[in-house]
């Protein structure tokens, strides 16, 4: 017989067209290319638009700072000459304590103007609590799907805190343990109750992030003479680089290179049972980044807003030890005590800054709020008790999952470069594979590829007659 997980996913295309507003199918161009920027603008909203809800919605225009005491300190250790200015987006400064606020807030006002009567997400971080939050202005009812638990039903404590915050705005929590029945869950309550789906993938919720890449341009060009150099964004699923990315073009910021930063959590698997609580960080992973970015279609939407490597130069990787040393750091030298997602994306830019000369500007997009679970002693007191091993000493020691090594002096801070080349590869492998069996890419296709990887069509066509030769 046919089982209800069977059942609910055969119906997946029809219960999410339904809970998006919004037909994917008229995008398609072909079984590989599809019209991103038709997808883009189809909700009719101008970064004006957005700006206007965001601002009503008590989001946005948050303060940018600079970060003068950790530019000392990389510049004590840079070489003469050497060591950029870092600022920072203060992002906790939004409702529910993150960038994501900004995502959420165009959900909410969607849901609200087409009628639904609550909405939907499937989340274990920020996002759960931003949608609970901007629910909650609005009126609409919310309910948040979360993988919270290993089999031994053990919470992990970043993840319980949202869940406690969740709670706090309202929200309906429906916490499951790892594995693959959270999309089905959420399939099947999106079926039940009519409610829209918060998609953190969808095209009005990516679009939300634009506002951020454009106040940095804005208000870097108010404060320095010019857009910032450098702007080092956290990567998890790809939403935070492409709407930063595309927001910063829009406010004319085309020169700015695009650096993409995640916590190297190699070795791990983010779906085993026995990996999910022997990992510190929740999001802004390479569990995440990496395959996320080499086939964003993956998500819970039929075309994913967020394709990070349609904009990325390059792509940074620190270490888990590395992320809490500078997460003490910030907080003793600037007076900000951050949650750890935000400060990855400062670890890389600290070590980003040390090659650069002085002149030059590294901005760091966004922080989140912490407290309780989401501490960073928390999280290393958990670490302990899962039996992986901390203590002091050279980070590149670190093993993920095993050990995690702080460093003892900031000048170890080294982030490693992730070879974007071997992404496009595995880009365009994926969408090939995806294709029907014997499909031939067409020229349109070839050019969607290259603009889909940030390359260009000689090196696809390079790509995929390698890929036939094997």
């Amino acid at each position: 017989m046919t089982t209800r997980y069977e059942q609910v996913m055969a119906r997946k295309g029809e219960i999410m067209v339904r809970a998006l507003g919004m037909d994917y199918a008229e995008f398609e161009r072909s079984p590989i290319a599809f019209d991103y920027e038709g997808m883009m603008g189809a909700h009719g909203y101008s970064l004006d638009d957005i700006r206007g809800i965001q601002a009503a919605a008590g989001v946005g225009t948050t303060p940018l700072l600079e970060l003068r005491n950790l530019t000392d300190l990389v510049r004590s250790y840079a070489e003469p000459g050497f060591g950029a200015r870092l600022f920072v987006k203060d992002e906790a400064a939004n409702m529910a304590g993150s960038f994501k606020d900004r995502r959420a807030s165009m959900s909410i006002h969607v849901a609200a103007e087409k009628g639904y009567a609550g909405v939907i997400a499937a989340t274990s971080g920020n996002y759960g609590a931003a949608v609970a939050s901007q629910a909650a202005r609005a009126g609409l009812k919310c309910i948040i799907c979360q993988e919270t638990f290993d089999s031994r039903h053990i919470g992990q404590p970043e993840i319980v805190e949202k869940s406690r915050l969740c709670e706090a705005f309202g929200a309906e929590v429906i916490q499951m343990s790892v594995g693959p029945e959270l999309f089905f869950h959420m399939l099947e309550l999106l079926d039940e109750t009519g409610y829209l789906s918060a998609s953190l993938y969808s095209p009005f919720g990516v679009s939300g992030i634009e506002t951020l890449g454009a106040e940095l341009a804005e208000e870097m060009t108010a404060l320095t003479g010019a857009p910032p150099t450098h702007v080092v964004v956290t990567h998890a699923g790809g939403g935070n680089t492409t709407g930063t990315a595309r927001g910063l073009k829009r406010a004319g910021a085309t020169a700015t290179e695009i650096v993409s930063a995640s916590v190297d959590l190699s070795g791990l698997h983010m779906a085993s049972d026995t990996d999910f609580n022997r990992k510190s960080f929740t999001t802004g992973h390479t569990g995440f980044g990496v395959p996320f970015a080499t086939w964003p279609d993956r998500a819970d939407v039929p075309r994913n807003a967020a394709r990070s490597l349609r904009y990325m130069d390059r792509y940074l990787t620190v270490t888990q030890g590395e992320v809490f040393y500078v997460t003490e750091a910030l907080a003793k030298l600037e007076g900000l005590e951050r949650g750890p997602s935000g400060n990855t994306a400062i670890a890389a830019a600290m070590s980003l800054a040390r090659d650069l000369p002085r002149d030059a500007t590294v901005v760091v997009q966004e922080t989140e709020y912490t407290g309780a679970g989401k501490h960073h002693w928390s999280q290393l007191a958990f670490a302990r008790e899962q039996g992986v091993e901390v203590r002091a000493g050279d980070p590149a020691d670190n093993v993920p999952g095993t050990v995690i090594v702080i460093p003892e002096r900031p000048e170890q801070i080294r982030a490693k470069d992730f070879d974007l080349s071997k992404m496009h590869r595995s880009y365009v492998r994926n969408a090939l594979a995806h294709a029907p069996e014997g499909y031939e890419p067409t020229p349109a296709d070839v050019v969607f590829l290259a603009e889909d990887s940030n390359t260009s069509p000689a090196i696809v066509k390079e790509i995929i007659a390698g890929l036939k030769e094997r």
